[in-house]
């Protein structure tokens, strides 16, 4: 029997591999998104590497929040494609609607963790869908990332936001 005082908490290991897990299921890779950020960054730091971009792009998927909203907005996906919410709600997901926002507020926690910058770096890419952001968008074959989509764009965001961050600390150091 449990110790009802003991609170509720569930291993972080745990969480962060089916975040993992989830993105890979989806066909979204951590090269994926570092090429996002490097779309992002290379302008203003022609220096960057793809090893810098991964690296950041690790760090943002291992914060707690991230991984919560990653796993939410992968669920909604995968209900909405199975056909198991709620109308109208599963025809908002499955249409990926335009005036449902709730994709994008989602999207905002994840870019929230690394600053405002990560605002802007968001709605660029996201008018931009270059790269996964294109075939993630693409409805042709019945797939619903209406969520995941807004995701990928918020951590490559989330991101390039910690490269800015970091890139501002060590010129100031020097």
């Amino acid at each position: 029997m449990a110790d009802t005082n003991i609170p509720y908490s569930l291993n972080s290991k745990k969480v962060a591999e089916a975040t993992w897990k989830l993105l890979e299921e989806r066909g979204v890779h951590t090269e994926e998104i570092a090429e996002l950020v490097m779309v992002l960054q290379k302008k203003y730091y022609p220096d960057l590497s793809m090893e810098e971009c991964i690296e950041n792009v690790e760090a943002v998927l291992s914060k707690r929040e991230v991984q919560n909203a990653v796993l939410t907005g992968i669920q909604l996906d995968i209900l909405a494609e199975q056909g198991k919410l709620l109308s109208p709600l599963q025809e908002l997901l499955a249409n990926d609607e335009s005036l449902y926002g709730v994709d994008e507020i989602l999207a905002f926690s994840i870019v929230n963790v690394y600053g405002s910058i990560g605002f802007t770096n968001y709605g660029y890419i996201d008018k931009l869908k270059p790269g996964v952001l294109e075939r993630l968008n693409d409805k042709s074959e019945g797939i619903v990332n209406t969520f995941l989509d807004d995701i990928v764009g918020a951590i490559a965001a989330a991101a390039s936001s910690r490269i800015a961050h970091r890139k501002q600390e060590d010129h100031e150091i020097e």
